[in-house]
């Protein structure tokens, strides 16, 4: 990767962080240009529309990350529901290490921006749309039907967000974990009365 390109990403990373903690409003330029180290030319180089460009890339690459991440434990775990069970486990590992200081940059940032932003809103969007599409693809596989695997999908997101900010005000990990517990019981339930079987019986 190129110096520049290293600038661009360190930026689009510096400001991810501070998103989630500290959320998009509060966070100035000047703290993210430091907190990147990139010189300050840099910044409206690579974003000229200034920190609403960052805000919608920063959601752009985090939805990807959690794509990625979601797709390789469908690989990996035995159903839909246990994917969820694994995450939620993941996240809340991730939150108990900062402090319960980190958050979702894709929700703190959409909060303060959608939809009067259409391009952090559409951002957003896409991100959602792949992260349902993950829980989506294994429900069906398991023979749920499309409708129903679309709702149990989105539950599941919006689950997930909320229980996020439940777990920074608690300042505990629980929320996390026990909601989406709860939604993937939902996700199993849905799945027996469709007679859909699990990858492996023995996981999850």
């Amino acid at each position: 990767m190129s110096a520049p390109a290293k600038h661009r990403e360190a930026i689009v990373r510096a400001a991810a962080t501070l998103f989630r903690q500290k959320g998009y409003t509060a966070t100035g330029l000047n703290e993210i240009l430091a907190a990147s180290g990139a010189p300050k030319g840099s910044l409206y180089h690579y974003f000229p529309q200034g920190k609403t460009q960052i805000g919608q890339e920063v959601i752009r690459q985090a939805g990807r990350l959690v794509t990625r991440t979601l797709a390789d434990l469908a690989a990996h775990e035995s159903s839909p529901a246990a994917l969820l069970r694994a995450y939620a486990r993941m996240v809340a590992g991730w939150m108990a290490e900062s402090g319960f200081r980190d958050g979702s940059p894709i929700t703190t940032t959409l909060l303060e921006l959608a939809p009067q932003e259409p391009g952090v809103t559409a951002a957003g969007h896409e991100a959602f749309t792949a992260w349902s599409a993950v829980l989506e693809d294994g429900l069906t596989a398991a023979s749920v039907p499309p409708a129903r695997a679309r709702r149990l999908a989105g539950l599941a997101i919006a689950a997930l967000e909320g229980s996020l900010v439940r777990a920074r005000v608690e300042q505990d990990s629980r929320p996390v974990i026990e909601t989406m517990d709860e939604v993937a019981d939902l996700l199993d339930t849905a799945m027996s009365a469709s007679g859909g079987q699990a990858k492996d019986a023995g996981k999850g």
